[in-house]
């Protein structure tokens, strides 16, 4: 069975012009396994608690939460159908420029990456703060937080330049260790929390303006609007699930394997996050007292349910799963980066689109992704202007490539995958589409209104490059369809070159 998937594997991967140059030994669950821990509700559900809470209390789990996971679910499904027609490790910037042109793929190539580049910087800075806060201190200079965050990052690059086999045996591990935590975390609350009442889960408060010395949000009379804000606590979250597509080739069975594992992580996410925070939620007796925590929030009402001693070990259990989920990030930001550097999408392409000889990882684009993550912390070290930014670019970068497929449905695209969703594609893509409208607008509101300079620059920077050089310089990835005989002749010289342990140029 498994020659099989490899031999139908090849087929497509051959059939987008391609030589398989990574080592393909993930299974479905080592694939669904990766989007969860990047997903990781231990991480963005914990570190982000107060973004939703402070805004509008209990109601930002038990109504926002599993809104924002519908629309996410969507995205997933519709993102399942691309990628199960085009599985490769380009992911969304191959889809755009194989659906919409060199251009679109120019975009979405930049968009993603730089969200898979910002959102690991949200996870390791979250990570430090978090850790911060249950060691009773903080990396308060920026230099010194940044400094830590190196460490960290560098850490996790270092084992993914070991290899996919070492990182499949960590990211395993991790999604086991999410689903587990997450059961604690919930068995602990109902055991031993002094009182719990679904009410609260349901209960507007406004609490815009806590806490006083340094509000979450600044203080407002409007509950409609603070519960926009509120989208940005599974908006942080329930991001990064495109990392199954990126570790297309790296999948057996890819085309049916990397849309389920993408639904799977955003369902398995949305209802155990949610679970989650509302039994969290329904243990608040004070939402003021919680909220006055600011980022502390989830702390202080874990504690203040379950106590001291039992608060602690589940917050360092959750550190754990942090950092794995930073591990996770590295590996799906670096093959994001080697498929674009494969096509000529980045500067020193030639360099980064190199694979290792003895462990097939792109390793030049492993160190590439923590480097800049770390570089992009210094500039920002605020953590809710760092995720805003990231989730922002990532829901960008997903949604552009389904707009330009439902147009190009049933016309320029007719061959599908295994997985579709027949005539439910288009109302999903519509959804996903306003869905990102709108978290583009809350995501830059203050005290986030950096985010806006940021991605305005970012824009800028990319229109030029594009109009400067690219648009003369990029071709994009190659042509759809049967290699020819000569360009299957190349195909098959560089996969008998990589297993000899020469990758060349």
């Amino acid at each position: 069975m498994a020659s099989n998937e490899d031999s139908d594997d090849l087929r497509r991967l051959h059939s987008m012009g391609y030589a398989q140059e990574l080592r393909r030994i993930l299974g479905g669950f080592s694939n669904y396994a990766l989007s969860l821990s990047i997903i990781c509700i231990l991480a963005g559900g914990i570190t982000s608690f107060h973004v939703g809470f402070c805004a509008v209390g209990g109601a930002a789990a038990g109504f926002i939460w599993p809104a924002w996971t519908l629309v996410s679910l969507c995205v997933a499904l519709a993102m399942g159908q691309v990628a199960s027609a085009f599985p490769t490790a380009g992911g969304l910037y191959h889809w755009a420029a194989i659906l919409g042109g060199r251009f679109w793929g120019y975009l979405v190539g930049w968009l993603n990456l730089a969200g898979l580049v910002t959102v690991l910087a949200a996870i390791n800075v979250g990570t430090v703060r978090f850790a911060g806060t249950l060691a009773g201190t903080q990396a308060e200079h920026p230099l010194f937080q940044a400094a830590i965050v190196a460490a960290i990052t560098l850490s996790q690059a270092a084992i993914n330049h070991m290899g996919i086999r070492a990182t499949r045996f960590l990211v395993d591990f991790s999604g086991w260790w999410i689903v587990g935590v997450s059961i604690a975390i919930v068995l602990v609350v109902a055991a031993l929390a002094p009182s719990l009442s679904i009410g609260r889960v349901f209960t507007w408060s406004n609490l815009s303006g806590q806490p006083a010395e340094a509000p979450v949000w600044p203080a407002s009379e409007s509950v409609p609007w603070l519960a926009l804000m509120a989208v940005l606590l599974p908006a942080y979250t329930i991001t990064g699930f495109d990392a199954s597509a990126h570790a297309s080739e790296e999948t057996i069975d890819a085309a049916r394997e990397v849309p389920k594992a993408m639904v799977r992580s955003v369902m398995v996410s949305g209802i155990a996050g949610w679970i989650m925070l509302s039994i969290v939620a329904a243990s608040i007796e004070d939402p003021r007292l919680v909220a006055e925590a600011g980022e502390g929030a989830f702390m202080r009402a874990l504690e203040l349910a379950a106590g001291r001693p039992a608060s602690v070990a589940i917050g360092w259990a959750a550190v754990a799963a942090q950092y794995l989920c930073g591990l996770a990030t590295v590996t799906a930001a670096s093959r994001m980066a080697w498929a674009f550097a494969r096509d000529g999408g980045l500067p020193w392409s030639a360099i980064l689109a190199k694979v290792s000889k003895r462990t097939r990882a792109p390793a030049a684009c492993v160190w590439l992704v923590a480097t800049v993550s770390v570089l992009f912390t210094i500039w920002t070290p605020i953590y809710a202007t760092i995720a805003s930014i990231c989730a922002i670019l990532l829901y960008l970068s997903y949604v552009v490539p389904l707009v330009l497929a439902a147009r190009a449905l049933g016309r320029e695209w007719t061959a599908l995958g295994p997985f579709h969703m027949g005539a439910w594609f288009k109302p999903a893509a519509i959804v996903s589409a306003a869905g990102c409208a709108g978290l583009v607008v809350i995501g830059v509101q203050p005290p986030n209104d950096q985010a806006m300079f940021a991605l305005a620059g970012l824009g800028a920077m990319l229109m030029t490059c594009w109009w400067v050089v690219a648009s003369k310089t990029f071709s994009g990835p190659p042509r759809i369809g049967a290699p020819d005989a000569g360009r299957l002749v190349v195909i098959r010289t560089r996969e008998a070159a990589i297993k000899r342990g020469d990758p060349g140029p």
